[in-house]
């Protein structure tokens, strides 16, 4: 059996959210976050050593890493569903999304939320003026920017074709989820990415994503 290692609002939703377009059998052990830290709980480390979610257990097989989780899945479970047959020009952008995702859209959405967290958080007063000019200054000058080039980027992708590894939905863009309801829940898209705004409708509008909300519980990047 198949159990996911579900830590609230984090990427482990969207590997619920695979496993329903599969249509697989799986349990959920449930993991709460820490309310002052908001970091999971230690009791993740007994699964895997680094303490994060996702991880999935399939048997003998302990799987991290949101990515790998993906591939493993499609490839042992998926019985060719999901992703392009492996000779095509899509699957080689299906595997870029797959990586792109953690490795190249997440950061600059992760930094931003540790300097937002510096600009508001609790300091002495004689700090506070000096941290908040340095944050805001990386923030205005690299972070921000350099979310807008992703997003552009995936704008233009989204362009070429629906899905991001082409005309058929994949499990690239369950991948792409998460980024992209970060990025929505920490200031949207505006009216000049019309794409990605549908691509977040559709993919939430989906069954598999639906059940997937139902078992995992409140997921606070939709709000």
């Amino acid at each position: 059996m198949i159990t996911v290692h579900h830590l609230e609002n984090s990427r482990s939703q969207r590997i619920l959210w695979l496993l329903e377009e599969l249509g697989l059998e799986y349990e959920i052990e449930r993991y709460q976050r820490d309310r002052e830290t908001m970091l999971a709980p230690p009791a993740l480390r007994a699964i895997h050593p680094l303490g994060k979610s996702p991880v999935v257990t399939d048997g003998a097989h302990t799987v991290a890493e949101s990515g790998a989780i993906i591939e493993y899945l499609v490839e042992r479970h998926g019985r060719g569903r999901l992703r392009p047959s492996p000779e095509t020009d899509d699957y080689l952008q299906y595997r870029y999304w797959l990586h792109y995702a953690e490795g190249s859209a997440m950061p600059p959405l992760l930094l931003r939320l540790i300097f937002a967290r510096i600009e508001s958080g609790p300091m002495p007063f004689f700090a506070r003026p000096i941290a908040r000019a340095i944050a805001g200054k990386v923030r205005t000058a690299f972070i921000d920017p350099q979310i807008a080039l992703h997003l552009d980027f995936q704008e233009a992708e989204l362009a070429r074709h629906e899905w991001f590894a082409g005309d058929e939905f994949t499990a690239a863009d369950i991948q792409m989820s998460f980024p992209l309801e970060a990025a929505a829940a920490r200031g949207g898209f505006g009216p000049q990415r019309p794409r990605l705004t549908a691509f977040l409708e559709r993919i939430q509008a989906r069954a598999a994503y639906q059940r997937a909300l139902e078992r995992g519980g409140p997921y606070s990047l939709l709000s």
